[in-house]
């Protein structure tokens, strides 16, 4: 599988150059909807608490990395700090497996909705490099208009935020999950990124029983 296959650090810097290239052009995204089958299937992997195998091991790799202790064994994770926007990178691990990854992308979706926020637009593209096919599906959230009662400013809660998965050569390589602070007057301030990811990602640990149920949605979504 991919990710042994590379060290992380390799893996890293293999997707900077990949994000160096020219990005695609509006034409080549389109929209990306679920069908019957899979909104069903993946109501049913909800409803058993499949994701909580990896929220908290995935919130924990956050503050190792964030603190400098992350090491090379367990779930990996990237912070991301750019042009006003910070943000987090969830690597796939092959015991996750792309169908469950598929699963906790779409999970942390509806968490985010849960949170006040609406899905502005759901898009996929396909990008051809020289020697590798990329992947992508984004999704926009923005914060539902809702007035701040102690301030009578609309309330932005974390700012907007986008969630990306991506995929190279069909196998996935992370979710990344960016917030990006409104600074129009009228706006309370943006929470933090940690606030962000404790709200998503902060749980108990799973149960034997939830363990096993994971092995089920392994491979297809």
């Amino acid at each position: 599988m991919l990710y042994f296959f590379y060290k992380p650090i390799v893996l890293f810097n293999l997707i900077n150059q990949l994000f160096r290239t020219k990005p695609p052009t509006a034409a080549s995204w389109h929209p990306a909807v679920l069908s019957p089958a899979e909104v069903q299937r993946h109501a049913h992997w909800v409803e058993q608490h499949v994701y909580l195998n990896w929220l908290g091991p995935y919130f924990k790799a956050y503050h190792l990395r964030k603190g400098g202790a992350a090491g090379v064994r367990g779930l990996q994770v990237q912070l991301l700090q750019e042009n006003g926007r910070q943000g987090a990178m969830l690597f796939f691990d092959d015991l996750i497996g792309p169908g469950n990854f598929r699963h906790f992308f779409e999970y942390l979706g509806g968490r985010l909705v849960d949170l006040g926020y609406h899905r502005a637009c759901a898009d996929q593209c396909t990008k051809l490099h020289a020697q590798h096919t990329e992947s992508i599906l984004k999704h926009l959230f923005k914060p539902n208009p809702t007035d701040c009662p102690r301030t009578g400013l609309c309330d932005q809660r974390y700012g907007l935020v986008t969630m990306d998965l991506v995929t190279m050569d069909d196998q996935p390589i992370f979710i990344r999950i960016a917030s990006n602070a409104v600074l129009q007057p009228g706006f309370t301030p943006a929470a933090s990124l940690d606030d962000l990811l404790k709200a998503l990602l902060e749980a108990p640990p799973a149960d034997a029983t939830i363990k096993a149920l994971a092995e089920e949605y392994y491979e297809h979504f």
